[in-house]
């Protein structure tokens, strides 16, 4: 097993792994700082996000390789929902003295296999070896038409309320994690999700749970076609809660929203009680999949899935600045953001 005697090792080994011919990277891992060739035309999007042990993934639970690859898809999240094309990531990692130099290739190894399949080049950041948990602090710039980017603050009333994909579905991933760690063990990443509609009535089953928990799938080709087809009026990720985040949204917006509780997406075949799915797609977080608005006029251009991924309508923008949530007997009531905060929970 190769192994690391000093700092200057680690990052001569990380340059020759991320090195790949990029013509954009003039100057990359090695010098003071990237530069970077960027097209005239375009606007530059930049997102950080952390990563931290114990609070975003668990050594217990979590390979090294999932968490490469999760540090990465939540900044590359973020990017889609504007709408954008990522380019290139900064990643700063202060790694635990209870991890050894194997955990560290295999968490750059997923994270450099996720850059790879979305055209993001890994071109520095820096290393700390610290006695406390692992930390990640990962940037990624991206670029996007001017005036384009998708955005929190365009939902109008009467605007329609869709989800991709099936929230609820990491957290579904996370419980059975915590109830058999193992499952883990040996879970690779699967191939890349193949683009046919059929994909959407493949029965739902715990693998694809733990996928969803352990490598979750940016949807940046589909940020891309609802900016392409000016589809969507608002847009964000989901990435504490449907609950959660559609505050922020509507927050945003100065505007409201009802969501219809029959239409939250639920994978069919899924043994699992009516209640416990509502929870889980409502406040379960991490999900990653994309929530946005679209026109009244525009709705009927929406297709049920893009690539294999289904889209949901399930509710609408108001113009009062309160969430309902319409429940299964058709009473209405508030609907209270339930997925996690970082200051609530300390």
């Amino acid at each position: 097993m190769e192994s690391f005697n000093t700092e200057n090792e680690f990052i001569e080994w990380l340059r020759v792994k991320a090195l790949d011919g990029d013509h954009r990277v003039k100057a990359g891992i090695g010098d003071d700082a990237a530069v970077l060739a960027f097209k005239r035309g375009y606007e530059v999007l930049l997102k950080s996000d952390m990563s931290i042990e114990g609070v975003h993934f668990k050594a217990s639970l979590h390979p090294p390789r999932s968490v490469g690859h999760r540090a990465l898809a939540r900044s590359l999240s973020d990017i889609a929902a504007m709408g954008g094309t990522p380019k290139f990531a900064l990643v700063a990692i202060a790694l635990s003295t209870r991890s050894n130099h194997s955990w560290l290739k295999s968490f750059y190894h997923g994270l450099f296999a996720l850059a790879s399949r979305s055209g993001v080049a890994v071109v520095g950041g820096d290393t700390a070896a610290v006695s406390e948990a692992t930390m990640v602090d990962l940037v990624v710039a991206g670029e996007v038409e001017p005036g384009r980017a998708l955005l929190r603050s365009g939902a109008r009333p009467g605007d329609a309320i869709y989800v991709s994909g099936w929230p609820g579905a990491s957290a579904l991933g996370l419980k059975l994690l915590m109830k058999r760690p193992r499952l883990s063990r040996g879970f690779l990443i699967p191939p890349r999700a193949r683009t046919s509609a059929a994909r959407v009535r493949t029965p739902f089953n715990p693998r694809h749970a733990l996928q969803a928990h352990l490598y979750p799938e940016p949807r940046l080709a589909l940020g891309r076609y609802l900016l392409k087809h000016r589809l969507a009026s608002a847009a964000m990720d989901i990435s504490d809660g449907i609950s959660t985040d559609l505050g922020r949204l509507a927050e945003a917006s100065g505007v409201g929203a009802v969501v219809q509780e029959n239409l939250l997406p639920k994978p069919p075949n899924l043994r699992l009680r009516e209640t416990d799915w509502l929870k889980r797609a409502l406040h379960g977080g991490e999900d990653y999949e994309l929530l946005f608005t679209v026109s009244h006029s525009k709705v009927p251009l929406v297709p049920r899935a893009f690539q294999g991924v289904p889209l949901q309508r399930i509710g609408e923008i108001t113009k009062s600045q309160a969430l309902r949530l319409v429940g299964q007997d058709g009473r209405e009531r508030e609907l209270e953001p339930g997925g996690y905060d970082h200051f609530r929970k300390a």
